[in-house]
């Protein structure tokens, strides 16, 4: 029943702008960590950032200065911000939470992943 959904992928020119959305839903009693991550045809899915719940942040080298995430914990959503784009930026970037979701009584914490938005960057 829990879902992430991603919105803001499309197409931008390098040096450009472009920002990724997130929300999950579902039964869901909290919200640890929520991440993006990418991936390129051929290579292997990579962290971008993930963001807690308490605001701490964490990016991968290629992005800091680039690209901020943030989130909204009362929209379970959370946002990346990427500025000055770059080609080698295109990729298929994934929403990640690991999240505590209630069932019939009982709590289930487990990872969650979104099915990808395309992000292409021209040159």
């Amino acid at each position: 029943q829990v879902q992430l959904v991603e919105s803001g992928g499309g197409l931008v020119q390098a040096g450009g702008s472009l920002r990724l959305s997130c929300a999950a839903s579902g039964r869901i009693s909290s919200i640890n960590t929520m991440g993006w991550y990418r991936q390129a045809p051929g290579k292997q899915r990579e962290l971008v950032a993930d963001i807690t719940s308490g605001g701490n942040t964490n990016y991968a080298d290629s992005m800091k200065g680039r690209f901020t995430i943030s989130r909204d914990n009362a929209k379970n959503t959370v946002y990346l911000q990427m500025n000055s784009l770059k080609p080698e930026d295109t990729a298929v970037y994934y929403c990640n939470a690991d999240l505590t979701r209630y069932s019939g009584g009982g709590s289930y914490t487990d990872v969650y992943w979104g099915q990808g938005t395309q992000v292409t960057v021209s040159s």
